[in-house]
């Protein structure tokens, strides 16, 4: 494969993270308060779950991956990208690898480990969803 056709995928991942950015402002800014922090991460997980759903349905859309295979790929990078970039912030920024694993507890009611499974499997789902849809 050429590394050259993932080059607009890699770049289109960086939206995702002002995305995600903005999505986590806005649940410590206005309903954590409301809700408590477990409710309020519940809520923004499955909001920006949401917002990636949006997104990623018009990255394949106007960039069609060539395969399924390739939207696989694309999937599998984003994923890779989300993981690097969180845990090496977290790291970075002076966190325990115990307190970066936590929101990935999903018997403690931590719902995060639901996007990257989602970024890994989104853009296979719309690919297929727009192949439908021709």
């Amino acid at each position: 494969m050429n590394v050259m056709s993932y080059l607009k995928y890699f770049l289109a991942w960086f939206p995702m993270v002002v995305l995600a950015i903005m999505n986590g402002a806005l649940r410590d800014l206005v309903y954590t308060n409301y809700l408590g922090d477990l409710a309020a991460r519940q809520i923004s997980t499955l909001s920006l779950l949401l917002i990636f759903a949006i997104y990623i349905y018009f990255v394949i859309k106007k960039f069609p991956p060539l395969s399924l295979n390739q939207a696989m790929y694309i999937g599998i990078l984003w994923c890779l990208m989300t993981l690097l970039f969180e845990f090496g912030f977290g790291l970075y920024g002076g966190n325990s690898w115990e307190k970066l694993l936590e929101d990935y507890n999903i018997f403690k009611g931590r719902l995060w480990v639901l996007v990257p499974i989602w970024l890994c499997l989104a853009p296979a789902i719309f690919y297929k969803v727009n192949r439908q849809s021709r």
